[in-house]
């Protein structure tokens, strides 16, 4: 049974940091990419960095581009996000999920984290 378990989340200042973790089991997780997602109160989930299955090439969308970094640890099974300089519009759950998977493609989420950041 896949199970996705996202910690690390909290409340923090503007420019302040924090790094997700994202536990994986019930499948392959070196087989698969990886990403993060978040959501926003009132506005749909959005991808936010996605890590191959060896961590050989990594995207991020724009507006974080230079203030987080995904990496991951196959040998954990677990997925990260350090998130620097956060701003107040990070303010989101945080998501982790491997896009190509069927499970991705039924809809299945882990319960998430947040994360706030303040001004």
């Amino acid at each position: 049974q896949v199970q996705l378990v996202e910690s690390g989340g909290g409340l923090v200042q503007v420019g302040g940091s924090l790094r997700l973790s994202c536990a994986a089991s019930g499948f392959s997780f070196s087989s698969y990419a990886m990403s993060w997602y978040r959501q926003a109160p009132g506005k749909e989930r959005e991808l936010v960095a996605t890590v191959t299955d060896a961590g050989g090439s990594i995207n991020y969308k724009d507006s974080v581009k230079g203030r987080f970094a995904i990496s991951r640890d196959n040998a954990k099974n677990t997925v990260y996000l350090q998130m620097n300089s956060l701003k107040p519009e990070d303010t989101a759950v945080y998501y982790c999920n491997a896009p190509s998977s069927s499970w991705y493609k039924r809809g299945y989420w882990g319960q998430g984290t947040q994360v706030t950041v303040s001004s």
